[in-house]
């Protein structure tokens, strides 16, 4: 069993930027495919990037390439983050933090709690 934290949302005006973390409770480093999802009320949850930690592998969707990075931390074995510039008012949801044994498609096993990114216009 995989226990996901996500942190970092919160309100920012279009334009700016925000930095997802995600903390897991075992080391994800080349073990796990890590995800990033969003999901706004009524309408499916959206895969938006992953990483396969062990060979660094990554994997956008078109909605967010080249605003959107995702990445591992160097030191720390557990943590996954979503650097998200150029925001946009679309760009609000609710954002979750994804584990998965291998990486395929969007298929996750394990979901963290989500945290909310509200983008201003």
């Amino acid at each position: 069993q995989v226990q996901l934290v996500e942190s970092g949302g919160g309100s920012v005006q279009a334009g700016g930027s925000l930095r997802l973390s995600c903390v897991a409770s075992v080391h994800t480093a080349g073990r796990y495919c890590m995800g990033w999802f969003r999901q706004v009320p009524g309408k499916e949850r959206e895969g938006l990037a992953r990483i396969y930690a062990a060979s660094g592998s990554t994997y956008y969707s078109d909605s967010v390439k080249g605003r959107f990075t995702i990445s591992l931390d160097d030191n720390a074995k557990n943590m996954v983050y979503l650097q998200m510039n150029g925001l946009k008012p679309e760009d609000s949801a609710m954002y979750y933090c994804a584990a998965a044994p291998i990486c395929y498609g969007w298929t996750f096993t394990y979901w963290g709690q989500g945290t909310q990114v509200t983008v201003s216009s």
